[in-house]
């Protein structure tokens, strides 16, 4: 069992920088790739990032590229997502979650059996 608690979430401004942690307890974590997701009222969640479980290897989804980092301590069991050069349109809850495996090969919700609870983040002027 895996489960994971967000921070970080806050009123930003655009162009401004948020960083987002996630923490995870259960002996699996190091083994398992991490994502961020995100969720806008209304809208579907949505792939964000996702790291391997080496931290090795990245991929984000197109809207965030070049603008937030996707990064792991294994040591700390924690997972964080850089966020600059906030956007309005990034205002959403943001969720941590485990994959079912090692690699960033896993990009969708239901490649992801473990989710913390979320964190909101809000972009406006």
């Amino acid at each position: 069992q895996v489960s994971l608690v967000e921070s970080g979430g806050g009123l930003a401004q655009p162009g401004d920088s948020l960083r987002l942690s996630c923490a995870a307890s259960g002996r699996p974590f190091s083994s398992r790739a991490m994502g961020w997701f995100r969720q806008a009222p209304g809208k579907e969640r949505e792939f964000v990032a996702v790291v391997s479980w080496t931290g090795g290897s990245t991929r984000y989804a197109d809207s965030v590229k070049g603008r937030f980092t996707i990064s792991r301590d294994n040591a700390k069991n924690t997972v964080y997502l850089a966020m600059n050069n906030l956007k309005p349109e990034d205002t959403a809850t943001y969720y941590c979650a485990a994959a079912a495996g090692a690699t960033t090969n896993y990009r969708t919700v239901t490649d992801f059996p473990y989710w913390g609870q979320g964190t909101q983040v809000t972009v406006s002027s």
